[in-house]
């Protein structure tokens, strides 16, 4: 039965029922033109689905097909991936390729990668599981406050009496008739339940999470190692308990968490977990081209060689040992991205280019596509803006010459400096900005209607732009 349950709660977690086009509608809402990539990555996840539904002699033998990004910084690479990560439920990590080196030089393991999916996976099956037992921790998590707000009457014993067996001591109060107990816990729990209770400070137990020493493992090609050793102390040394005064609604999300942690059974909670990465495991791997290789390899050059070495037996299908057992890496979908300015993507070893037979190139952005980024997505960067000066009562107004202007002003310093793509925006609008944020606090009634055309854009951006040497330094 508890295979069966598994089962169930592994799909539901690992696959996306969305089409393609919904997907991309979904990814529209957010993210401005790409169409290229967002078809690429919509059709990766679809084709998990249509996997699921093979044989079983057939789906072992069809494998994700990895994606190479290929664009300038700010067009869209990573949050098409962070958008993707929220839209699928199933593990997702983002890992920079210029963290890790080969072994033998300082820098993370290249397995790092695996077992950080792993451990992003745990914390899904863990978050599921925690919700379907949320009732019953909540109905423990009440008791247990109960017991701390109506304790049991404490006893004298008499130590003579333990010595020589019933004897009974003089001191000993008579016991509270059952009723009587009965009663002032039911009417605690009338008082707690109704939220009655909720600012009062209590004294409460709870176990003391200090760190140990093993830490320092960390970051090293030692960390699983730390990660080991660090379980198999926690798991011989007791738990070292210390007192907290706290609110009743602070305590009740301590004990709720610690029942629902007694309810939860970890192994099975591991072993879905494993199976979930497996099979439904997306690993972005940005920075791909910090370490291709042009030309022969001399000095820092082998190192970033031995990286794509390293991470070629991830990507075409390895077993990567974690705490929580082998995991199979043959099943998780990778996609790579980079900027490829100095590099191209045949600058990678051969073996590397075909484990990523899908190449998307990102186009870069031009000003219609900045006025859309502005505007059309759900949290466009004047919404949050106007957002934001909304909490001080100052309402901003932004006309659509206004927004023509700073989408040309943002063209033009990436076309005269360096291509950041819509990151531009930012920096203009906060320099655009910036006097009215500082001013808003104190604005008078009258004042608190902020209109913003394109003279007042130009006003406060337009000098900046024209000087280079002052668009280099400041935008």
């Amino acid at each position: 039965m508890a295979r069966t349950k598994k089962k169930d709660i592994t799909a539901e977690l690992g696959l996306n029922e969305q089409t393609p086009r919904e997907i991309v509608e979904e990814l529209d809402k957010h993210i401005v033109g790409q169409n290229d990539a967002k078809r690429s990555v919509s059709i990766a996840l679809r084709n998990r689905w249509r996997s699921r539904k093979l044989p079983d002699e057939m789906r072992d033998d069809v494998i994700p097909k990895n994606i190479l990004m290929i664009g300038s910084t700010g067009v869209g690479k990573t949050e098409i991936a962070r958008r993707l990560a929220k839209l699928v439920k199933a593990p997702f990590i983002k890992v920079e390729a210029t963290k890790f080196t080969e072994v033998g030089y300082v820098g993370r393991d290249v397995e790092s990668i695996i077992r950080d999916l792993v451990q992003t996976s745990v914390r899904m099956v863990r978050q599921q599981r925690t919700e379907e037992v949320k009732e019953k921790a909540a109905e423990n998590a009440t008791e247990r406050l109960l017991d701390i707000l109506v304790p049991e009457p404490k006893r004298s014993t008499n130590p003579l009496g333990k010595l020589f067996g019933n004897a009974e001591s003089a001191d000993e109060p008579k016991q509270v008739p059952a009723e009587g107990k009965t009663s002032g816990r039911d009417f605690v729990k009338k008082r707690l339940l109704s939220g009655k209770l909720e600012d009062e400070v209590i004294e409460l137990e709870v176990a003391d999470h200090a760190k140990p020493m093993v830490g320092m493992f960390s970051g090293s090609s030692l960390e699983g190692m730390g990660d080991n050793l660090q379980d198999m102390i926690s798991s011989v040394m007791p738990k070292r308990m210390r007192k907290r005064k706290v609110t009743v609604a602070a305590a009740r999300k301590i004990l709720e968490q610690e029942e629902a942690e007694k309810l939860i059974d970890m192994e099975e909670v591991a072993e879905a977990a494993v199976e979930l990465a497996e099979r439904s495991g997306i690993v972005f791997l940005d920075e791909i081209d910090k370490v291709a290789v042009k030309g022969s390899s001399s000095g820092p050059d082998v190192s970033r060689e031995g990286v794509q070495r390293d991470i070629l037996p991830i990507v075409e299908g390895s077993t990567v040992m974690t705490k929580y057992g082998p995991v199979k890496t043959d099943y998780i979908l990778f996609i790579a991205a980079g900027a490829f300015h100095t590099a191209k993507p045949s600058d990678l070893i051969p073996e590397l280019q075909g484990r990523f037979p899908i190449r998307v190139e990102l186009k870069s952005l031009r000003k219609e596509d900045f006025e859309k980024i502005l505007t059309e997505p759900q949290n466009a960067l004047i919404k949050q803006y106007q957002a934001l000066l909304e909490t001080e009562g100052v309402q901003l107004v932004f006309e659509d010459s206004a927004i023509s202007r700073i989408a040309r002003l943002a063209c033009d310093v990436n076309d005269d400096t360096e291509d950041i793509g819509a990151r531009r925006l930012h920096t203009l609008l906060e320099k655009l900005m910036e006097d009215i944020s500082f001013n808003a606090p104190d604005m008078k009634e009258d004042e608190r209607k902020v209109i913003i055309d394109d003279k007042y854009v130009d006003d406060k951006l337009a000098e900046i732009v024209k000087s280079s040497d002052l668009s280099q330094f400041i935008l």
